[in-house]
């Protein structure tokens, strides 16, 4: 029987709310290692929440202080619909509010992106290998909208030891044409499979993705 391409993806159920200066690795590799779950593996990639990164970064600040928030985090804005701004934040992304979030945080409360989404990404990674000896990808997820389109997804805003993009140029396709200009988002097709099973409001901020270690750098 032919092998068939595929992977796996599941959430980290048992995570507990999240404070500023928690040991996020330790946090982690304690829920995947949960009796009755399958736990870790080299080769495997976790996707994880940007929003628990910022809690335990302590990346957190009052909701009176929104605006003055996105206004520090904004390099410039891109459009404006009412009192909604879609901006370009410091790290480069073109976003809503600059990332300045109030959902799945405590009332009264507003959370920043990462500092460093990569650094943070890379201490997780770094904190996985010590505690659990596996060698790992971790990808630090946000939810995007996108133009032109309803709805929004998760896409990467932070990566280590993931092969974030797939260049096939100068490749061919299945009828050999040559391939000039396409780039897979390995990182943000990861990111947003792993949002499949996290969900929006399930308290589930972690997922694992196994079956495409290829994607793992060592």
């Amino acid at each position: 029987m032919p092998e068939v391409p595929g992977y796996r993806v599941w959430a980290l159920p048992g995570l507990p709310e999240v404070c500023a200066g928690d040991d996020l690795g330790k946090l982690i590799a304690d829920a995947a290692t949960a009796e009755g779950l399958p736990g870790l593996t080299d080769g495997d990639v976790l996707l994880v929440t940007s929003k628990i990164v910022s809690k335990a970064e302590g990346r957190v600040l009052r909701a009176d202080d929104r605006e003055a928030a996105i206004d520090a985090e904004t390099v410039r804005v891109v459009a404006r619909r009412g009192p909604m701004r879609i901006v370009e934040s410091r790290h480069g992304f073109v976003m809503a509010a600059a990332g300045v979030d109030a959902s799945n945080t405590p009332a009264g409360t507003v959370l920043l992106l990462p500092e460093d989404p990569d650094l943070s990404a890379r201490r997780i990674r770094d904190a996985l290998r010590r505690t659990l000896g596996v060698t790992v990808g971790v990808i630090v997820t946000d939810t995007f909208g996108r133009p032109w389109r309803t709805g929004v997804t998760d896409v990467a805003i932070g990566a280590a030891g993931v092969r974030v993009l797939d260049d096939l140029r100068g490749g061919t396709d299945s009828h050999g044409n040559p391939l000039q200009v396409t780039i897979v988002a390995t990182a943000d097709e990861l990111a947003a499979a792993g949002d499949l099973v996290k969900g929006k409001a399930d308290g589930m901020p972690v997922a694992v993705v196994r079956g495409l270690a290829r994607v793992v750098r060592g």
